[in-house]
């Protein structure tokens, strides 16, 4: 049968490190031996005649038909968690499926299209595929912890119960070196995990990209001007969020002239060098040239909300006098429009 895809666990943050070992084998199981399978069975204990018997509860022996496995079959690798990357989203687990609920059917969409796009990348090709549900063909895991590769088939559907909205994702079939096997409730557990996390890291990933062409588009056209902090003092004022410019600096302030030596986003700070570009720096942004003298600065960035302070400190800490805070402010307008281009 053709394998149509290959997914190597190592080269994904969703996989638990295995432990060093010298092979796949020892990684899932415990170091020790297993002597505690040859012990004898228990017999019923014979009481001397007239003798009285007393029991503990404490080490009573709890009677039932318990499943699970013994010895070598014992999995002893850490359960794999399902990365909390949806905002909202919970997951609920059943019978070795996954099933992750979110509260919009809005955002289901979303999710559903971003599996199907993650699923078309990973070119995981599909048997069957309908509005509300994906038979995926065969998937190809390998993975250290593993003694061959493993294949996996999935179902994934989008589901509606009680108002809620949500999409499970099954393991129909599995296959271990090729060949067909029923698996175990471990396994089955372990895999849909993965595929899920695949999932929703696909969609963290483009939520991510979103706010980041958004944020660009926001960057295109900055309004800079001078104005007052909230204590009253001058400062340049750049019409955008702290979040927003931030990320821009270190593109914006070495056109300007400045070799940036250390910057910290949660102090807002940003450690630069000065010495003032050539002739046709000037030339191509249409500012005069700014009378600063070189040496070392502080930039000082301050979140206002929708706007975003801008001070400068020499290198003994002293703020620059406000004509020059106003001479550098179009010229951090022209970069920034510059770059927007």
């Amino acid at each position: 049968m053709k394998l149509s895809r290959q997914l190597v666990l190592s080269s994904l943050a969703v996989f638990v490190l295995s432990a060093c070992s010298s092979s796949p084998t020892q990684r899932r199981q415990a170091k020790d031996d297993f002597e505690y399978l040859d012990t004898p069975a228990m017999k019923e204990w014979k009481l001397a005649d007239g003798a009285t018997p007393q029991f503990y509860t404490n080490y009573q022996i709890p009677q039932g038909d318990y499943q699970g496995g013994i010895g070598q079959e014992v999995d002893i690798r850490p359960p794999q968690q399902i990365l909390e990357l949806i905002p909202g989203a919970r997951p609920e687990r059943g019978n070795g499926e996954i099933t992750l609920w979110l509260i919009r059917e809005d955002e289901l969409d979303k999710v559903w299209q971003s599996a199907l796009t993650m699923l078309e990348q990973q070119n995981i090709k599909l048997r069957e595929k309908t509005d509300s549900r994906v038979e995926t063909d065969w998937v190809v895991w390998q993975a250290e912890d593993e003694d061959s590769e493993v294949g996996a088939r999935y179902q994934i559907d989008r589901i509606e119960s009680a108002g809620r909205h949500g999409f499970k994702v099954s393991l129909i079939d599995w296959q271990q070196g090729g060949k067909q096997h029923s698996v175990t409730v471990t396994n089955e557990e372990r895999y849909n995990t993965l595929m899920t996390n695949m999932v929703t890291a696909h969609y963290d990933m483009e939520v991510r990209e979103e706010a980041a062409r958004k944020a660009q588009e926001l960057v295109k056209h900055i309004p800079i001007s001078m104005g007052t902090d909230r204590s009253g003092f001058p400062v340049i004022i750049a019409r955008t969020p702290y979040d927003v410019l931030w990320p821009r600096l270190p593109k914006l302030l070495p056109e300007m002239g400045f070799t940036i030596e250390a910057r910290n986003q949660s102090q807002g700070t940003v450690k630069a060098k000065y010495a003032e570009p050539n002739g046709d720096f000037w030339n191509e942004i249409g500012v005069n040239p700014v009378n600063l003298k070189p040496g070392t600065y502080t930039f000082l960035f301050g979140d206002l909300g929708n706007r975003t302070s801008v001070n400068v400190t020499d290198a003994s800490g002293k703020p620059v006098e406000e004509q020059l805070l106003k001479d550098l402010a179009p010229v951090l307008s022209a970069v920034a429009r510059k770059h927007a281009e």
